[in-house]
């Protein structure tokens, strides 16, 4: 269970790209508790300064200000690290709609001139972010690997070539690669802030302030929203998988599911609020309901979450409050 368990080789070097941003600041934590060395890279575009501050007296941490579309710059960031755990992406299915050749040149070319970097650098194992957005317009759930429709969004079509371009590294260059299909991650860090502000924390921000949020659409959609250790463990997890595990994506999520309209009255009644929402219409490239199966990701990664959404609300909430 968890991830604290786990060991990696006395001095090993992990590069986390995105590191300032949600997840790659918590992934970047969760190393250096362990002991382990950790180079971060970010542009800063989306991620936050003050996200990493917090490690700047931590000798086996370094920071470089830099842009995944640059090939020289990852070739660098690359140069005797053991693991890549590649987050650096631009979210949001929203803005994506709105800058589609920004999110191919960022997105696609990003990720692929790490992939190079990590080749030509005889990294042992590359490990990036992919979003259960592949699955597109597919109705059934839950959500399985090999089951996926039409896509839905160019964020979408960015994240399932990033999968096809690892699959090619690992079968034709031989670099280990692991794709993590994210759910709907939350947790601590995860910005409040902007149009195209997660939900979750959007919600906490705006009920803590006393104002009413916008539900888009009904509210009976469904999420499995994931929270943050998990998303830690799966990606310190396939670090350290089998080698038929190689060259595949996997569904990084908790199994269950939630309903928009469930959360936010949750939320009120955590809070002690008592504020209704405001509905408006539903968000454009966003499918109704989803769940994953996670079934494969335990086999051949042993991934076993054990933050279930309750335990990690319970959580996100706390910090929030703290941090607002």
């Amino acid at each position: 269970m968890g991830y604290e368990g786990l060991r990696f080789p006395e001095g090993c070097l992990f590069l986390v790209t995105g590191a300032a941003g949600f997840i790659g600041s918590n992934l970047c934590e969760a190393l250096l508790r362990m002991g382990c060395r950790v180079r971060a890279l970010d542009d800063l575009s989306t991620g936050k300064q003050e996200n990493i501050d917090l490690f700047l007296n931590d000798p086996n941490y370094t920071f470089i200000k830099g842009d995944i579309k640059d090939p020289e710059t990852c070739m660098q960031a690359c140069e005797g690290v053991d693991y890549v755990l590649n987050q650096a992406a631009w979210g949001s299915v929203p803005r994506s709609l709105e800058m589609p050749q920004f999110y191919c040149a960022n997105n696609i070319m990003g990720t692929l001139n790490m992939l190079e970097a990590a080749r030509q650098n005889g990294v042992k194992k590359f490990v990036y972010a992919s979003s259960s957005s592949v699955y597109g317009d597919e109705p059934n759930l839950p959500k399985k690997e090999g089951r996926e429709g039409n896509l839905l969004s160019p964020y979408a079509l960015t994240k399932q070539c990033n999968e096809e371009w690892a699959k090619q590294y690992t079968r034709n260059y031989g670099l280990p690669t692991i794709g993590l299909r994210y759910f709907n991650v939350f947790g601590r860090r995860q910005d409040p802030n902007g149009a195209y502000a997660a939900v979750i924390p959007k919600f906490l921000k705006q009920l803590l302030a006393g104002e009413r949020p916008t539900i888009n659409g009904d509210g009976t959609q469904s999420r499995d929203f994931t929270y943050i250790e998990n998303v830690i463990e799966a990606n310190l997890k396939a670090c350290l998988a089998p080698p038929e595990a190689d060259g595949q994506a996997f569904n990084v999520a908790y199994g269950g599911r939630e309903y928009l309209n469930d959360i936010y009255f949750g939320l009120t009644s955590a809070l002690g609020v008592d504020i209704p929402p405001i509905y408006g219409p539903a968000r454009k490239g966003d499918i109704k309901h989803s769940n994953a199966d996670i079934s494969k990701a335990r086999e051949l990664l042993g991934y076993d979450p054990d933050w279930s959404f309750a335990r990690g609300i319970e959580q996100a909430i706390a910090w929030y409050r703290e941090n607002l």
